[in-house]
């Protein structure tokens, strides 16, 4: 368990992952608050189950939850630093399927609804994903403590011993 914990929250010192984490957790949280509640133009849960009903993808309304959780409260989760990697890859199979099931056969460009901008966002959250949080983050500060805490059982172990 504590193996799976290091690894959720494993320490990166860089400062680079803060600027992908708070710009797509801002994009995200923001088109998932369209698809909840219809903020910035959105249609809301029940105009966009509406539109996921019509691609095939049942119930609608459900999806449409999911999916807009998965992006305003994933993005949220991106701007804090917390859980970082499993909410990235999360985020990153959530514009997965947007490419399938939307965007992919209306070609690369954004201009015809294409897959640009899901394949751009998915592709922040696969980097993310690898490189976790960085330096300023709420994973860096439980990777911080989680290390404390092991340094301290061994000791008091080795002490013991």
């Amino acid at each position: 368990m504590n193996t799976l914990l290091t690894l959720a929250f494993n320490k990166n010192t860089s400062i680079a992952p803060l600027a992908l984490r708070l710009v797509a957790g801002i994009i995200f949280t923001a088109y998932g608050s369209q698809k909840l509640f219809a903020w910035f133009g959105g249609y809301g849960l029940e105009g966009t189950g509406q539109f996921m009903s019509s691609l095939g993808l049942e119930p609608g309304y459900l999806m449409a939850l999911m999916a807009g959780s998965a992006e305003f409260f994933g993005g949220l989760l991106l701007i804090a630093g917390l859980l970082t990697r499993p909410t990235a890859l999360v985020l990153a199979i959530t514009m997965l399927v947007a490419i399938v099931t939307v965007h992919l056969p209306n070609g690369l460009f954004m201009a015809n609804n294409g897959y640009a901008f899901a394949l751009s966002l998915m592709a922040m959250s696969l980097s993310l994903f690898v490189s976790g949080a960085g330096k300023f983050a709420v994973d860096s500060v439980i990777a911080k403590a989680l290390a404390s805490k092991t340094t301290t059982s061994h000791a008091r172990a080795n002490a013991s011993a």
